[in-house]
């Protein structure tokens, strides 16, 4: 093995391992509680990806010894059956983050059920209470896609402070947060989406460079300046069907200085900053 492709490999952001080393900080911490902290999840309909999603969370909480319950409703379900649950999880002691997995379906609307969570149990900082605590740089809980980022890049050394950070994609779950996060760490943070102008001069001017806008390998090397950090918040199928992220990890990767794979880079710190959400929300309440 050279001593170049040495290097390249040391540029990789190893969300997975990562993700191992605080999961096994938040059980440490856990194993000493006398009370567990419990997570509630809600999932209603027969979305495979959301089941996926919900059978990875459950299996999280087991790793950190966290207690936790799935709330499986149908398709057919009401707003009115899920409010329901809704105030009863709010009012369950034992029950300290709920989580309603998105997307719902069409017919129920997502606002209302997001609104009527109690923000003390609020573990996905969806709320509108929580995002304004985000906002004026008092947060209760942090949006988890955005904190695993930012541990991801604390964990490898690299200091947002002072440097130019471009956010491509303006969600409320991704990328708005995201910006506000950079920014709140002292980075100069720009914005880009589809209205945005010059979209490959924005991006070259970034050094910490993140894209969350869920299309395959929309970002390409000559949107990228040597020695930028790039994070792929992406999970989408290339045409071939494969698995891949935003970046085109190939081309990207070895201009970049550091670089998050698609698996294995942000995906894994998701989970593990809902754990480190609904850690904190026991704390708060015992």
């Amino acid at each position: 093995m050279t001593a170049e492709r040495v290097a390249q490999m040391a540029k990789i952001i190893d969300g997975k391992a990562i993700s191992t080393q605080i999961r096994a900080e938040l059980r440490d911490e856990i194993s000493k509680m006398s009370t567990k902290p419990g997570l509630a999840v809600i999932l209603v309909g027969d979305d495979m990806a959301s089941h996926t999603y919900v059978r990875n969370k459950k299996a999280a909480c087991e790793e950190v010894g966290m207690y936790s319950e799935v709330h499986m409703l149908p398709a057919t379900a009401t707003q009115d059956e899920l409010l329901e649950l809704v105030d009863k999880l709010n009012r369950d002691d034992k029950i300290h983050g709920i989580l309603a997995q998105l997307p719902l379906p069409a017919h129920l609307d997502e606002a209302i059920v997001i609104d009527n969570i109690d923000p003390a149990k609020d573990v996905d900082c969806f709320h509108p209470y929580n995002v304004g605590k985000l906002m004026i740089g008092d947060p209760v809980f942090l949006p988890c896609t955005p904190a695993g980022i930012m541990k991801l890049l604390e964990r490898s050394g690299i200091d947002v402070a002072g440097k130019r950070c471009v956010v491509v994609g303006r969600s409320n779950i991704v990328g708005k947060p995201m910006a506000m996060m950079l920014l709140q760490a002292n980075g100069t943070v720009t914005v880009c989406h589809s209205k945005t102008q010059n979209l490959a001069d924005e991006c070259r001017q970034a050094e910490i460079l993140v894209s969350a806008v869920g299309r395959a390998k929309f970002i390409t090397a000559d949107m990228v300046s040597p020695g930028a950090v790039v994070i792929d918040v992406g999970m989408n199928r290339d045409r071939d069907g494969k698995l891949c992220g935003d970046v085109d990890f190939a081309g990207v990767e070895p201009k970049a200085s550091h670089i998050t794979p698609v698996p294995g880079g942000v995906g894994p710190m998701t989970i593990t900053m809902l754990l480190s959400n609904t850690l904190t929300a026991a704390k708060l309440r015992i």
